[in-house]
């Protein structure tokens, strides 16, 4: 008889995802064909989160955008063919048509980590002039 306990019953989406989802802020294009191939539509959307297998990201409005299109990341060089999984407002999840590499999941991750930018807010005023100098690490802004 296998040794287990109540908590190794209990579902968790965490080990039901088929791939590791990462969470990224950067913005990206969706391009879709129109209806009788009646020209092209480009939209600019904010990525949420990706995995090789799909991303969720957010658009300011939903009218009037197909069911399939093509997702561009800022920084990348390749566009990749998505299905909308679901919308909820202004929230969209798609999954990819085809998989993405490992090694270009990877690209992307690296991305948002090298070019996200610290807040500089302060919640008093008076805070912003005690802060301490800014080291330069030798990186160029």
């Amino acid at each position: 008889m296998l040794q287990s306990t109540m908590y190794s019953l209990v579902p968790s989406p965490l080990y039901e995802r088929k791939y590791e989802r990462f969470s990224i802020g950067q913005a990206g294009t969706l391009m879709s064909v129109r209806p009788a191939l009646g020209g092209v539509s480009i939209r600019a959307c904010k990525m949420i989160d990706i995995s090789r297998g799909g991303a969720s990201f957010s658009v300011s409005t939903t009218i009037g955008l197909s069911q399939h299109y093509y997702l561009h990341i800022v920084g990348t060089r390749f566009r990749i063919g998505c299905a909308e999984v679901y919308r909820k407002g202004e929230r969209i999840g798609v999954q990819f048509i085809k998989t993405i590499d490992e090694a270009f999941l990877h690209e992307i991750v690296r991305h948002e980590f090298f070019t996200g930018q610290e807040k500089k807010t302060y919640a008093n005023p008076a805070s912003a002039s005690r802060r301490p100098a800014s080291v330069n690490w030798g990186f160029v802004e």
